[in-house]
């Protein structure tokens, strides 16, 4: 028998006063009654009920049971009625990662309006350009960029992941403007550690070969190299959305656009058996909503609001 079942049942019969009462509200037999109390009679190695021809009552053993079944029933009630509401409005922490880049410049102020919609959501952004392995590390939902090859990942497509070649225009005055990627041979290129050597400064229509050993400013985080560009410093090479409000304010100028590499792809991704409790789902949409496949860095209206704020 199912004891939490027989433990309702015992409780019933304590407020009832016998075991008909009980029956009745559980629409079953007072002898199927009978055998639930003896099942949890049994378990305990004690009496639970004196009965006579007139009345019952509880024994010592008994009194203290039926006080310790109602807290355990009543924490039960609870906690399920918890998980109910959990599943109706959106509550809880979520826990997310994203590409440092795009997370700072885009997720992270997002994530603001966001949270003031749902003010029973609290929220952990872990930014890092590593794959992150969702299930061992315990996050709802990553971005990625690039092809994904993980198929037991649910993904929603969002806009392309398109980079950018910008320089200051005092760079630009000084030592030209590079009307083709064999040029950048001439040019001061600043450097990111963390591409590959097959990615780092390939350009649509390139035939020499850039010597990026020869950078004399490398790093390994896009917005040291965006502080350099703005220094007057040489050429950075990264994602348009992390250069996308000194192009439109005109503190960089865009270069080659006709040469660069073909956008990759981006998808907001969660483990296809996490279950769909209103905060993953409500992030997922926003998130979607937000940056879907026709958004673009440099026509986002509260972006464009902003820069122009700043200037």
């Amino acid at each position: 028998m199912d004891k939490l079942r027989s433990m309702e049942i015992f409780v019933a019969v304590v407020d009832a006063g016998n075991f008909t009462a009980a029956a009745s509200a559980f629409n079953i037999s007072p002898v199927m009654v009978g055998k639930h109390i003896a099942q949890l009679e049994a378990t305990l190695g004690a009496r639970l009920l004196t009965r006579t021809t007139r009345r019952q009552s509880l024994t010592e053993i008994g009194a203290q049971y039926v006080d310790r079944c109602r807290v355990i029933l009543a924490q039960i009630a609870a906690a399920e009625t918890g998980a109910e509401a959990m599943r109706s409005v959106p509550r809880g922490r979520l826990k997310i990662t994203a590409p440092v880049s795009f997370g700072t410049e885009w997720i992270a102020p997002a994530m603001t309006d966001y949270l003031r919609l749902h003010p029973e959501v609290s929220l952990d952004l872990s930014l890092s350009d590593r794959t992150v392995d969702l299930v061992e590390e315990g996050f709802d939902a990553a971005i990625r960029i690039g092809r994904l090859e993980d198929s037991t990942m649910v993904a929603r497509p969002l806009f392309d992941y398109a980079m950018a070649i910008c320089a200051s225009p005092a760079y630009l005055e000084k030592h030209g403007t590079p009307q083709t990627p064999d040029d950048l041979a001439r040019h001061e290129c600043l450097d990111f550690m963390a591409w590959s050597l097959n990615m780092r400064w390939r350009l649509q229509g390139q035939t020499g070969n850039r010597n990026i050993d020869a950078s004399r400013f490398r790093a390994n985080n896009g917005q040291a190299l965006r502080m350099a560009a703005l220094q007057d410093f040489g050429l950075v090479m990264q994602a348009e959305v992390l250069l996308a409000q000194d192009i439109a304010a005109g503190r960089l100028v865009q270069v080659l656009c006709d040469y660069m590499p073909t956008a990759r792809p981006m998808n907001l991704v969660y483990p296809r058996d996490r279950q769909a409790t209103p905060k993953l789902t409500t992030f997922v949409d926003f998130i979607v909503e937000r940056f879907g496949p026709a958004w673009s860095p440099a026509t986002d209206p509260k972006k464009s609001r902003e820069t122009r704020r700043a200037d």
